[in-house]
């Protein structure tokens, strides 16, 4: 008999996906290319607004990484 397990993988992205689509429940889906493997991801409306709004926080970044509100 198999034991119960459970997985977690940790994908890092380096920009914004473009082509996301609204599925079911308002959840959020777009594609991920892992080394040349199409990774398909759904998430849920608050993980998805995570990563806008770190988009837009990021876009006032400065080359040493210190945030240029000015």
């Amino acid at each position: 008999m198999p034991v119960l397990g459970k997985i977690e993988i940790t994908i890092k992205i380096n920009e914004f996906p473009v082509d996301v689509q609204t599925v079911e429940n308002g959840w959020k889906q777009f594609e991920i290319d892992c080394d040349g493997r199409i990774v398909s991801v759904t998430v849920k409306p608050k993980v998805f607004k995570k990563l806008d709004e770190a988009k837009e926080n990021s876009k006032y970044r400065t080359k040493n990484g210190e945030n240029d509100n000015n």
